[in-house]
């Protein structure tokens, strides 16, 4: 579906989710729960899937977490989820994959940052984590973060850059500095012996320039699979828009593999929105399809009281109700679209446009609804029972237009 051709890099089977430009732009996921913490995790989990995260994350930060990871990919696999779990290590990763092998093969792959996984003996500790990661077959996502950024490689960039006649910014060594750092960090892991098939790249800021400045340097030197998301995006429509704006001008370049939109939730909030939110501007930029888009006007003078809002958000309710057993049941179906228009003034053109599309009579027009079948006019609805019959004809499209799987009984 894709109109961006992906940047060429390795393929790094993630527990049985290929990432790389091969295959499909893969969206993860973290939990916030303490993993420690079985039943909680397993539940967040669950609901991340279940939204459409194919991997997850989730923290392995201390004994009672590492001991839990094993329960937790056992409960998931008895409830029929098979999603690839994600460790993420931070300071002390090295003493847990040792200390608790069970942890090390239940996950899928490690993640760690090189600028915190010790202060002192930070390359030595680095190697244990890779030897783990060989020993166990299990990939290794080296991410880099400026929030935790290695201080001594910092330190030396600025010095040199001090000694420049023309130096750089500040800003501009962070950026060096944490591409370098990626680099650098996956330069040692091969040499260490973690074949280049089982690395995977981020660097990430908080900054939208930044981040797209980072990235594109990043993927200019080197073929690794690069997992993209603007790190702590923020609340709300600040995060979403944010997120937005910083990986949509990546993913038209063809620069990322993995995605993962960092949203803080609202309190108690849902978890899950995140999974939403990637799976929207993959939608939108066309790079993959999830399920049926709904366009609609915004309104105006000319629209009639809430009646198109109404239906808009009751058309795309019903047709998220109904895509578990569609995704299942009629392949291709996820790609369809539909118009929900408020007025005669582009209603019609719109819903030519779209697979099946509805033009509302507006305040001022001929009390009546167009209804358009892929650029045809099929008919005209009008009264009460104008939003049940236009589900009618999108149930009858998707049977009629989308091959049904015969299910084995």
């Amino acid at each position: 579906m894709s109109h961006w051709p992906r940047r060429k890099t390795f393929s790094v089977d993630v527990g049985g989710v290929t990432i790389g430009s091969e295959y499909p732009l893969v969206i993860q996921s973290m939990t916030d729960t303490d993993t420690g913490d079985v039943e909680s995790t397993v539940e967040q989990i669950k609901r991340l899937v279940d939204a459409g995260s194919e991997i997850v994350r989730i923290t392995v930060n201390n004994d009672e977490a590492a001991k839990s990871v094993s329960s937790i990919k056992i409960r998931l696999i008895d409830d029929g989820v098979s999603v690839p779990l994600v460790g993420d290590f931070h300071y002390n990763g090295h003493l847990l994959l040792k200390q608790y092998p069970e942890c090390a093969t239940a996950l899928a792959k490690y993640r760690i940052n090189p600028g915190n996984v010790g202060s002192k003996h930070r390359d030595a500790n680095f190697q244990k984590i890779i030897e783990v990661a060989i020993h166990n077959d299990t990939p290794v996502r080296i991410g880099v973060n400026w929030g935790s950024l290695d201080q001594r490689l910092l330190a030396e960039a600025m010095d040199i850059n001090a000694g420049k006649s023309l130096p750089k910014s500040s800003d501009q060594v962070v950026i060096d500095t944490i591409v370098e750092s990626a680099l650098r960090s996956a330069e040692l892991a091969e040499e260490i012996g973690l074949a280049h098939d089982m690395i995977i790249l981020s660097a990430k800021v908080s900054a939208v320039p930044e981040l797209i400045q980072v990235y594109q340097r990043l993927a200019s030197k080197c073929e690794y699979p690069l997992h993209l998301g603007l790190t702590e995006a923020g609340l709300g429509l600040k995060g979403v828009v944010s997120t937005s704006t910083a990986v949509a001008p990546l993913l038209i370049q063809g620069i990322g593999d993995t995605l993962r939109v960092s949203l803080t939730p609202q309190p108690n909030g849902n978890r899950a929105e995140e999974v939403l939110v990637a799976k929207q501007v993959l939608q939108s930029l066309q790079i993959r399809s999830f399920e049926p888009q709904v366009t609609s006007c915004p309104g105006c003078g000319r629209t009639s009281s809430t009646l198109f809002q109404e239906m808009t958000l009751e058309i795309q309710d019903y047709i998220r109700r109904n895509m578990p057993v569609w995704s299942k049941n009629y392949p291709g179906v996820e790609e369809m679209t539909v118009a929900v228009m408020g007025c005669v003034v582009n209603g019609p053109g719109e819903s030519k446009h779209a697979n099946l599309g509805i033009s509302l009579p507006g305040n001022a027009e001929d009390p009546k609804a167009p209804v358009y079948v892929d650029g045809q006019h099929h008919t005209t609805l009008s009264g009460e029972g104008l939003v049940k019959e236009f589900k009618g004809i999108i149930e009858d499209y998707v049977a009629d237009n989308f091959k049904k799987i015969e299910q084995n009984v």
